[in-house]
């Protein structure tokens, strides 16, 4: 071994001694661990070692009893792509301009410097990146990356472990596709009786309160948790794949699912259903066995974890954390973003501590249940709930989903009130938390400059300008853009009181301010009229969003 080959062998050993250090210092780490870092799609811990009844999960619970199964972790988006590109980075989606659903697939939007994806610091590091492709006799993985933003060379260097170099770590990725709602949910009954496992009684499930308890829902939920079942089928196949090579001592696994399960008021939107996924994370050589731990864990925090047990210290950049060792650094607040998800567009943030949950709706004029074609022709509960609902048999808990308006804000106390239906926001018992909250929120907002707030088309604007739409916040006249914004969307709770700002900020430099202005002046709906004038003018304005939000105020003023 050359001298500078042992020197960057005994720093990664010492590193992933370290990194280890805090929960097994009376182990030894072996060098550089192989990393399999499993994704299954849109699943909350609905496992029966998380305490879900009904549902046979055996090798994820076995994984559980060998590893650490964490109780609070959370992702930063509710839908794929946003989550995705969130993991692989380590970044929350806002700060790096992939907040929005499926965006960027052909316009040439590359990460901002010098924000990388995770495999380039560990292919620098000497290990053999993967996205798995065949894992297991049985198993195919997705090959999935779902990424809202184009890479400039190549983030994966083969489609399976056993293409490395002889003793070469490896890290893997691996996503598992049955769980995703639509075509990977049929023949369920089928691939379980190959799994020797039985289908979940839909008279058994659990039905939460916001649903009604009817056959279509039973059955629904059913086949989501089957789903789960055939998943954990195919994770027991791939940890015996790893028995059978050797790699079990010395390798990492990392489960966990991209984000929230694909139900109604869950998958794209900000409540624990949405955004609450599993977490277990098993190496025999490191980590102790049978460890619960309810340490607030962000999906990101997954990225800076990695390359610490690889002995790669994160990147200043870097928002992700890392979660266990002598490095880790506990967190008080998660925080969570809705933007545009498929054709529907909404603008939600969400901060979460060990209690609580605040989520505030910068567009409550828009509904829950707005149109969405991808939910419309993929979930039959949407269509059971519109029905139920002319026909006046769905409860209180049940309608709210329905109605026509979101609450500006929204804030949750998840020991009372884990299916989150008492909207705490008015409550003057609760008032210090929503203060306290909305202070976080606020100052998280600015921290990652958080281009949710944007306009989407204000952004493909400045892309078009500037050739990087993310190039926008880095204007000198655009660095205090966020505060401008935010100043604006504070007057929404003063009411009417608030127009005369609101009608001067309808004069900002900046194309966002003026469009955030213009519609919370139509959110005054008749109260509106005194702004008639500026409005007529912002009628002409040069940005098409600003023109669209004046007509809608007057349209809102009759």
């Amino acid at each position: 071994m050359k001298r500078r080959e042992f020197l960057q062998y005994a720093g990664w050993q010492a590193a992933c001694l370290a990194c280890t250090a805090g929960f097994a210092a009376d182990r030894t780490t072996p060098a550089r661990p192989n990393i399999l870092w499993i994704l299954a799609e849109d699943i909350s811990p609905d496992l029966a070692c998380y305490g879900t009844a009904g549902v046979q999960t055996p090798h994820l619970d076995a994984l559980a009893a060998e590893g650490v199964r964490f109780t609070s972790a959370f992702t930063t988006s509710p839908v794929c792509s946003t989550s995705r590109s969130g993991l692989i980075t380590g970044m929350h989606p806002g700060s790096i301009g992939a907040h929005h659903h499926r965006s960027h697939r052909s316009d040439g939007y590359v990460l901002p410097g010098p924000v990388k994806p995770i495999t380039d610091y560990l292919r620098r590091a000497g290990y053999f990146t993967c996205n798995v492709k065949t894992a297991a006799p049985g198993v195919q993985g997705s090959g999935k990356t779902d990424w809202n933003f184009q890479t400039d060379g190549k983030v994966f260097e083969g489609t399976d472990w056993n293409q490395r170099r002889n003793g070469q770590p490896f890290f893997a990725q691996l996503s598992l596709a049955v769980t995703h709602r639509g075509g990977h949910w049929r023949n369920l009954e089928q691939q379980l009786a190959q799994l020797h496992l039985r289908p979940v009684d839909p008279a058994a499930v659990h039905i939460p309160p916001f649903y009604p308890d009817h056959e279509v829902v039973r059955r629904d939920w059913a086949n989501y948790l089957d789903a789960i079942q055939v998943m954990d089928g195919y994770v027991g196949r791939i940890l015996r794949r790893l028995d059978d090579e050797g790699l079990r001592d010395n390798t990492l696994v990392i489960f966990i699912g991209d984000h929230g399960r694909c139900h109604v008021r869950a998958k794209q939107w900000l409540y624990d259903g949405g955004i609450h996924i599993p977490l277990i994370v098993r190496h025999p050589a490191a980590l102790p066995a049978g460890q619960v731990r309810d340490d607030l864990v962000s999906g990101i925090d997954i990225a800076a974890t990695v390359l610490a047990a690889a002995g790669i210290k994160p990147p200043a950049y870097m928002q992700g954390r890392v979660f266990w060792g002598p490095t880790a650094r506990p967190r008080q607040y998660l925080f969570a973003a809705r933007d545009r998800c498929d054709e529907t567009v909404d603008v939600i943030r969400c901060v979460h501590d060990q209690r609580y949950s605040y989520l505030r709706n910068f567009l409550p004029q828009r509904p829950w249940m707005a149109a969405n074609q991808y939910k419309d022709s993929s979930y039959p509960v949407r269509d059971l709930l519109r029905r139920l609902q002319d026909e006046g048999k769905l409860s209180p808990a049940q309608r709210r989903f329905l109605a026509p308006t979101k609450p500006a804000e929204e804030l949750y106390d998840l020991h009372a009130d884990p299916n989150e239906l008492v909207n705490l926001a008015d409550s003057p018992d609760h008032r210090e938390v929503l203060q306290r909250l909305r202070a976080a929120l606020k100052k998280w907002i600015l921290a990652i400059q958080d281009q949710g707030l944007i306009p989407e088309p204000i952004l493909e604007d400045a892309r078009l300008q500037y050739g990087n739409e993310y190039n926008i916040l880095a204007q000198p006249s655009n660095r205090d853009l966020p505060e401008r914004i935010l100043a604006v969307t504070d007057l929404t709770d003063h009411g009417p009181s608030a127009l005369p700002d609101l009608t001067k900020a309808l004069r900002d430099p900046h194309d966002a301010v003026r469009y955030w202005a213009a519609t919370a002046i139509g959110d005054l709906a008749a109260d509106a009229r005194p702004a008639a004038a500026a409005l007529q003018v912002g009628l002409r304005d040069a940005c098409g969003a600003v023109r669209v939000a004046c007509a809608r105020a007057f349209c809102r003023m009759g």
